[in-house]
């Protein structure tokens, strides 16, 4: 493989791991807003159902309905974010993929070109070699 095929190869590479790490971070980012959102879902229902029993708590209900409505609301918004960046950062990744591939391809291409100018070399060489062992065969046939 040539030098240059091996850089953009190794390049290549560097640039698909970068975005598979950057892939997982923003995966664990949603994944921790998601379990916020869920334990604010649930943190709400206990609320409810703490306040349906108490009196003193049902009075307070609609402020914390109030509280949990707009700390939902902002991770719900926080959490379409982070979905866009991960779709961005998966389509990154796609193409990166596809780009290292091609080279990957052009470098297994050139190496078997390589290979075959080597091999058709050989087969010339075989082929002269051939026809002066036949030519110096007819000599000395000639001469006999």
């Amino acid at each position: 493989m040539t030098k240059w095929a091996k850089s953009l190869i190794r390049l290549s590479t560097f640039e698909v791991e970068t975005l598979q790490k950057r892939l997982a971070e923003v995966v664990t980012r949603r994944t921790h807003i998601e379990m916020r959102v869920a334990t604010l879902d649930a943190e709400f229902e206990l609320e409810c159902v703490r306040a349906s029993q108490d009196a003193t708590l049902a009075h307070g209900l609609s402020a914390y309905k109030h509280g949990y409505k707009f700390r939902r609301d902002t991770a719900v918004a926080e959490l379409d974010l982070i979905s866009q960046e991960e779709a961005g950062v998966r389509d990154s990744l796609s193409s990166a993929f596809e780009d290292l591939k091609k080279f990957e391809h052009v470098a297994e291409v050139t190496k078997l070109k390589q290979v075959a100018a080597a091999k058709r070399v050989e087969d010339a060489m075989l082929d002269e070699a051939a026809l002066r062992i036949a030519g110096n065969a007819a000599k000395v046939q000639r001469r006999a």
